[in-house]
């Protein structure tokens, strides 16, 4: 038997007849929905509703939405459920407005009562310390996935000015999402792909991170394109095996060292070469 406090999760589609859909994703007549049904003891209602409210900005924040993009509307009596003692709507600032990303309601025994009367079965919590015999409370958090995805997006969506190698300026595209919500965690490519050997060894480095993390192989098109590419589509890292990785690095502090590589940073743009044998570290270290 499980003791309080404990929940319950699911994640999965909602329909609602919505008049007028729009800004893209936000507003939908389907969408994915995941929420939680926690069950506690009456007189800790309030506290679990507050620390769910500490736990859901945590969480906005490790999947790359700062804290000050979000706000909290602490739901007023008036315009709460009438067996709601207590409701947290978060805020996100979409490029189209302050909208809502997810409620948190305290809901009470409403809900578990409604069961019961419409099942005629008991669901009284029977706590075997105290002795006591009552309906648990319910604390739920709801949140639309379409809509965080959405946070995210607008979030990493980025445009910047930048010169590319012949010295003209260009803008370069970039979705700067957290490493650990990047689809692909990096690109691998050989210098040039009329190079068997160069190719050789990028598959090779391929096949080998690809048992660990969603990578992505490209060998068309000049290696800034590339570059640019994968900017587009978030991938925080890339990876190029050129001729140094087979003849040595030619100067530095890996000089004359064999199977190194170019390790590029979205972000920044700046490279760094590293031995083929730190990737897997590294790449761990950047996604933890």
């Amino acid at each position: 038997r499980k003791k309080l406090p404990f929940g319950i999760a699911q994640i999965g589609k909602a329909f609602r007849n919505e008049i007028n859909p729009r800004n893209f994703t936000f507003r939908s007549r389907e969408f994915e929905q995941m929420e939680v049904e926690f069950f506690v003891r009456p007189e800790e209602g309030k506290k679990w509703l507050d620390q769910w409210l500490a736990d859901r900005l945590a969480w906005y924040q490790s999947i790359g939405i700062p804290r000050n993009k979000i706000t909290i509307l602490d739901v007023p009596e008036k315009d709460r459920a009438f067996y709601s003692q207590g409701t947290y709507d978060l805020l996100y600032a979409f490029p189209f407005g302050t909208e809502e990303l997810e409620g948190i309601a305290y809901r009470t025994d409403y809900d578990l009562k409604q069961h019961q009367e419409a099942s005629g079965k008991p669901l009284e919590y029977f706590d075997e310390e105290t002795r006591e015999k009552f309906i648990p409370h319910v604390v739920e958090p709801s949140a639309g996935v379409d809509r965080t995805t959405l946070a995210l997006l607008c979030e990493a969506y980025d445009e910047e000015e930048v010169t590319d190698e012949k010295g003209a300026k260009e803008t370069r595209v970039v979705l700067r999402f957290h490493p650990r919500m990047a689809p692909v965690k990096a690109g691998i490519f050989p210098l040039l792909k009329n190079k068997p050997e160069l190719v050789e060894k990028a598959r090779a480095v391929t096949q080998q991170l690809r048992q660990h993390f969603a990578v992505f192989y490209d060998e068309s098109g000049a290696i800034g394109r590339r570059y640019r590419r994968q900017d587009e589509v978030g991938t925080p890292f890339g990876i190029t095996i050129d001729f140094e990785t087979l003849e040595g690095a030619k100067d530095g502090p890996l000089a004359g060292q064999k199977d190194t590589v170019t390790l590029r940073h979205r972000d920044s743009m700046k490279q760094e070469r590293i031995p083929i044998a730190d990737l897997l570290p590294r790449l761990h270290s950047a996604l933890a």
